[in-house]
């Protein structure tokens, strides 16, 4: 039997979400090793679109399995009103099962996505939502150039070229230092690096006198929900590497997919270390430690690698 009336039918308003939804995928299993640094990231990531965010917006954080340390740090968020929405799993679901989880629970009609190690500068969430309002059928804007695989982006080359109020122009449109530092952030060697920058070009578009670079990838994004939606579910039996799906899907259903011109996010992988030092000049020159010289030898660094991998398997993926 009911004992007396439940108070919230008295209630006449409930909170309604902002339009925006910023969502972050997290996902720190131990603070040791690799992911040592990573509450600190993680920490910079959230404090960054606070800070930097100029439209409104509501903070999710859909947290993947993490240490006791991480998701204890995450309620304290949540109880002092930093985080609107906290979803925690007690398993790691991968991205594929955390996105199809972000993209329905989310509760704004535009979703801007991140991984936990994102750096944000201003302006990067109301650029990212003029492209995405400018542009015609877009799938998602990345808030920052970088070069990407050209196959992901052919649907919005076709558009470009078939429009006659688009301007194309090709060639080496951003600066050396934004792109190798994006490279070197990935873990990319710099001789690597730098043979990409060299041999690629950037696609610059301007439509209705706003400019955007071609491209666009699935560590941070810009999109509407009811687009993102519609690629649901993703079925991914790894916890990595198969995330291009996305992007693939995007491509083959014709939508573009943009970056903003200037680098208003960056990837800080799992360290600050480097947070806050200059960016990589053409002419930068530098010893190289001998330890590292010889943890760089191409079979030794394959071989050590394949043992640190094997052990974080049996750890964490099991």
């Amino acid at each position: 039997m009911r004992i007396g009336q439940n108070p919230a039918k008295n209630q006449k308003e409930v909170a309604k979400p902002e339009r925006i939804t910023v969502a972050v995928l997290n996902y720190i299993p131990v603070l040791a090793g690799y992911y040592s640094q990573m509450l600190d990231v993680l920490k910079v990531c959230l404090e960054s679109i606070r800070e930097t965010a100029d439209l409104p917006f509501d903070l999710l954080v859909f947290d993947n399995g993490s240490c006791e340390e991480v998701t204890r740090y995450l309620n304290e968020e949540k109880d002092k009103g930093r985080i609107q929405f906290l979803m925690l799993s007690k398993k790691n679901l991968g991205k594929g099962g955390a996105w199809n989880m972000i993209f329905s629970g989310a509760p704004g009609e535009i979703i801007a996505y991140t991984d936990n190690d994102v750096q944000f500068y201003p302006g990067w969430l109301s650029k990212s939502v003029e492209l995405l309002e400018t542009y015609p059928n877009v799938g998602m804007v990345t808030a920052r150039p970088f070069r990407t695989p050209p196959e992901f982006y052919t649907s919005t080359l076709n558009w470009a070229k078939d429009n006659p109020e688009v301007i194309v122009e090709n060639g080496q449109l951003i600066p050396f230092n934004v792109l190798h530092a994006f490279n070197l952030s990935l873990g990319q060697e710099d001789d690597y690096s730098r043979g990409l920058i060299n041999n690629s070009e950037d696609i610059l578009l301007i439509y209705r006198n706003t400019k955007a670079i071609v491209g666009g990838s699935h560590w941070q994004f810009t999109a509407r929900k009811d687009i993102l939606q519609s690629f649901l579910p993703f079925q991914m039996d790894r916890p990595m590497g198969q995330v291009r799906q996305l992007d693939d899907r995007m491509n083959q259903k014709g939508y573009l997919r943009l970056m903003l011109p200037e680098p208003l996010a960056m990837n800080l992988s799992n360290t600050l270390a480097d947070n806050n030092k200059p960016a990589v000049t053409l002419n930068a020159s530098k010893s190289v430690p001998f330890k590292k010289r010889i943890l760089n030898i191409a079979v030794l660094r394959k071989a050590l690698l394949a043992v640190y991998d094997w052990i974080f398997r049996q750890y964490f993926h099991n």
